[in-house]
């Protein structure tokens, strides 16, 4: 059983987020409580007590017992559109609650018809009763607002106490059933309701966690559009002017124009030369700056960064492209992975260069994919300078993802000098 079980959690526990992996726990659990309540508090203490009495019980609490199975069952089926219904991803379905509550007014007639024989335990009944309110509770919790619930479940829990008072005419059998009413009525909005809530904090905040790494983007962008705008639209609107002055006086047959078109000729090749060192450095990404940055950004997301480098006397051909796996790894971060903790290491030694990046998150599917544009990118900017980048799960779990890119020094002061 281990073999598949491992397979089943990293084919699907892993590929998932951290919003995703505690909604699926929290409506895990919402199925086995169901579940629970009907098993501990009504089929085994029913059916013990049953098989001692007379056949007439027996009718009516096997029934009782299959109802309340089925109960079970379309709790489960309808949990999950109740909670998109909280969160607001789609509306719940017309008529959602109808079989839901005739299969609860049905559990209930058969336990009033229950009280009224003599034989039945009252709180074996009792207990009943909480694990048949339960699988209805749980989802009309989800789907109206608390005030309106708190009003349905007082008057349920009259209506409850009536129909067992006049079948059984006691004063602690009423006292149990509105105990019994009220505690799963708090359970229910306890355990459904507070975890729904936690789950729409939960997503929110990983929606923010998406827009800001989107908005890191558009920054990017931005600062790239504001460098080029500062360099060429001065010398755009130069050019303009001049060449507008050499067409009159070249109408005109005077020899100033061709000066004129010269300098328009000098302005337009410094504008290309400066459009070559923005791009240049657009492209070449600075490791201290790089490394900073990913420190900053990642603690931000609330993930412990650690970054421990040596970058003194590094080459610059070495520190871009060094740069740009630092680059690269915390985007993957960010986006793919789902950590808490991320150490980032640089080191020198024996005439290489080694960067290590490694985080908790397993899930890193920007990067790891086999063939991923990511990856196969920084393995052609690594290759460039005699590198090699190595990328993939490591630990006794393979709960860790561990990226090392490795740059030979002498190769590339070799090559430059």
């Amino acid at each position: 059983m281990v073999g598949p079980i491992r397979r089943w959690q990293q084919r699907h526990w892993r590929e998932r987020g951290k919003a995703d992996r505690v909604e699926l726990y929290t409506v895990v659990s919402w199925y086995v409580t169901t579940w629970f309540f009907v098993l501990s508090w009504l089929a085994l203490p029913l059916s013990a007590g049953l098989v001692r009495h007379r056949p007439a019980e027996l009718l009516l609490g096997i029934p009782l017992i299959l109802v309340a199975v089925l109960q079970c069952a379309a709790a489960n089926r309808l949990t999950r559109p109740a909670l998109d219904h909280y969160l607001g991803r789609a509306r719940l379905p017309a008529g959602a609650h109808r079989v839901p509550a005739v299969l609860l007014g049905l559990a209930v007639a058969l336990i009033v018809a229950l009280t009224a024989a003599p034989a039945t335990d009252g709180a074996t009944l009792r207990l009943a009763l909480g694990a048949i309110l339960l699988p209805f509770a749980l989802l009309y919790g989800l789907t109206v607002p608390v005030r309106d619930f708190l009003r349905g479940a007082a008057v349920l829990s009259v209506l409850l106490m009536a129909a067992l008072g006049l079948a059984d005419r006691s004063a602690a059998g009423l006292l149990g059933t509105a105990l019994i009413t009220a505690f799963m009525a708090v359970f229910a909005l306890l355990a459904c309701r507070c975890g729904a809530w936690t789950l729409s904090v939960l997503w929110e905040a990983e929606r923010a966690r998406e827009v800001e790494a989107r908005l890191a983007v558009a920054e990017e962008r931005l600062r790239f559009g504001r460098d080029l705008h500062d360099v060429l639209g001065r010398n755009l609107s130069v050019i303009s002017l001049k060449s507008e002055l050499a067409v009159q006086l070249a109408r005109r047959g005077r020899p100033e124009a061709v000066e004129q078109m010269i300098e328009v000729q000098r302005i337009a090749q410094e504008s290309q030369r400066e459009v070559r060192a923005v791009v240049r450095g657009y492209r070449e990404a600075d490791l201290g700056s790089e490394l900073a940055g990913a420190q900053g950004v990642l603690t931000a997301a609330g993930i412990d960064c650690e970054v421990r480098a040596e970058t003194v006397g590094l080459p610059a051909e070495v520190q871009s492209a060094l740069g740009w796996v630092v680059r690269e790894a915390t985007t993957n971060v960010l986006r793919h992975g789902d950590p808490g903790r991320c150490q980032v290491g640089l080191t020198v030694h024996e005439g290489r260069a080694v960067l290590t990046v490694e985080n908790d998150g397993a899930a890193t599917a920007g990067l790891s994919g086999g063939g991923g544009s990511g990856l196969a990118g920084l393995r052609e900017r690594l290759a460039a300078v005699g590198g090699t980048l190595e990328a993939g799960h490591t630990g006794a779990g393979r709960d860790r993802f561990r990226l090392v890119a490795d740059v030979p020094l002498t190769t590339v002061r070799g090559v430059t000098s």
